[in-house]
């Protein structure tokens, strides 16, 4: 049997072609398509037309990079869709692991009062607001029912370690049913790091466990974010991260920033204090519609434009430091780059076709109540229980993952199938968020045209992949990025 078609076939290559699913966006003098993987490619107008209209020859340049990124296709030839079918598996083959990330909220007290908190945290004496042992043995056992390979417990609050203890018996009792289990097992404390001592510190290196921190930026502006008595929040946090990098290792800690009214203008003064700390990465992070953000209103003090020109400014700095030698990754960026110039996707919970609320990521919340996402847990200290899935002391694994709180709002808001974004060049780069747009809008699709979450979206995109074709510096740092 001949190993080769007969050289007819290949002679009609030449001139018979059929075009693949793609969407497209004008963008200035050029259009700009993604394929149904989001690989993307940039045409002329009159390419473009030629295009569209099926006038544009097969030895013509554009259909190099077209055929490249599967938008064209020789016909006959089916190697196309055979790529393009390993490819949409790759991208949603963490699907089949499920729920990697798990959050312990172990005690809704903390001593900060910070006015744009998304949880309605209780003051540090009610200790009625910490979880108990046995919630806590509950909860581990839906931990281990995850098909999960990999496990991540992250502890939450208020402010986790007002319940260190419980943090304790949770590491101790996950390790040793692992013993059998035999799960690649790690842990995360997120805290202000204002109560971090010597026994977190030891403990934390025995078991190898991970410390998240919030860091807004300079002095004045993290103070004023996160007041606390003694107004020394930003001191506490400076002490405590030198103290982990010191004593656990450089990459044992991370910081978040969340951006304020009072944030805008000053990302230079806030990148600065990361890199002066020795942090290595910063994500540049708006304000979320739930708890006293919403309260204090001060979700609504500035827009998606607003944001997106600070984000902006923030990464144009960041690419200075980088190309003058002070690396430092932006990590929303990163994100949406690892989606546009590979086929991985992280799995970030916010930011996938399919949301990754329940998937990405669940949380056990102090009273036993089990919610699909950290969000979705703050929207319910709001009063609002719509993505309540179960409790840990009266339904099982599969009432808590087969509920229609989660099986609805996944439905409702792949994005393959929701109006607007089905046509949408940046669908494989946005989210889908339904937690997001039940709290701003009412239903877990929400009006794209009035989506503050899709206009940011949809202006970062446009953004990062303008950069990434016409600036070789930011190409280039962009690469190492997602290549880290």
């Amino acid at each position: 049997m001949s190993k080769f078609k007969d050289p007819d076939f290949y002679a009609a290559l030449d001139t018979a072609w059929d075009l693949l699913p793609f969407r497209f966006r004008r963008m200035g003098e050029r259009v700009l398509l993604t394929n149904v993987v989001g690989e993307h490619a940039w045409l002329r107008e009159d390419h473009f037309s030629a295009l569209v209209d099926g006038s544009i020859e097969w030895s013509a340049e554009p259909m190099n990079v077209l055929r490249a990124r599967h938008i064209v296709r020789a016909r006959g030839d089916e190697t196309p869709l055979r790529l393009l079918a390993i490819k949409m598996r790759t991208r949603f083959e963490r699907l089949s692991e499920f729920t990697g990330l798990h959050i312990f909220v172990v005690s809704l007290r903390c001593e900060h009062s910070c006015p744009y908190c998304q949880v309605s945290r209780q003051s540090k004496d009610k200790g009625t607001f910490d979880m108990s042992v046995d919630v806590a043995e509950k909860s581990l056992d839906l931990v281990f029912q995850s098909p999960s390979p990999a496990l991540k417990i992250e502890f939450q609050g208020g402010e986790p370690l007002l319940n260190f203890s419980l943090i304790r018996e949770i590491v101790e009792r996950a390790k040793h049913r692992n013993i059998v289990e035999q799960r690649e097992l790690s842990f995360v404390i997120a805290t202000n790091l204002a109560l971090l001592d010597d026994e977190v510190i030891d403990y934390c290196r025995q078991h190898r466990i991970q410390i998240s921190t919030s860091l807004d930026g300079p002095r004045d502006l993290h103070n004023s974010n996160r007041p606390r008595p003694g107004n020394n929040s930003w001191e506490l946090a400076v002490e405590g991260i030198r103290r982990v990098r010191e004593e656990l290792g450089a990459d044992q800690i991370s910081a978040l920033m969340t951006t304020t009214d009072a944030s805008l203008g000053r990302v230079r003064e806030i990148v600065d204090t990361y890199v002066q700390l020795g942090l290595r990465e910063i994500f540049l992070r708006p304000l979320s519609p739930y708890g006293f953000a919403v309260k204090t209103k001060s979700y609504n003090r500035y827009d998606s434009t607003r944001w997106t020109k600070f984000f902006r400014e923030g990464l144009d700095y960041i690419l200075e430091l980088n190309a003058s030698g002070i690396p430092i990754v932006e990590q929303h960026s990163t994100i949406l780059l690892e989606k546009m110039l590979t086929n991985r996707d992280g799995g970030y919970v916010d930011l996938g076709v399919l949301a990754g609320i329940g998937i990405g990521a669940v949380v056990y919340n102090y009273d036993g109540y089990v919610y699909a996402s950290d969000e979705a847990r703050m929207l319910a200290e709001m009063g609002d229980t719509s993505f309540r899935l179960g409790n840990v002391n009266s339904d099982t694994y599969a009432d808590i993952f087969t509920s229609d709180a989660l099986l609805n709002a996944l439905d409702q808001s792949f994005l393959m199938s929701v109006p607007m974004c089905r046509d949408c060049v940046f669908q494989d780069f946005c989210g889908a968020d339904p937690v997001f747009h039940h709290a701003t809008s009412g239903d877990p699709v929400g009006h794209k045209i009035f989506s503050e979450f899709c206009s940011r979206s949809i202006q970062m995109s446009e953004h990062l992949l303008t950069m990434y074709d016409t600036d070789p510096l930011a190409r280039s740092i962009f690469t190492d990025w997602v290549r880290a």
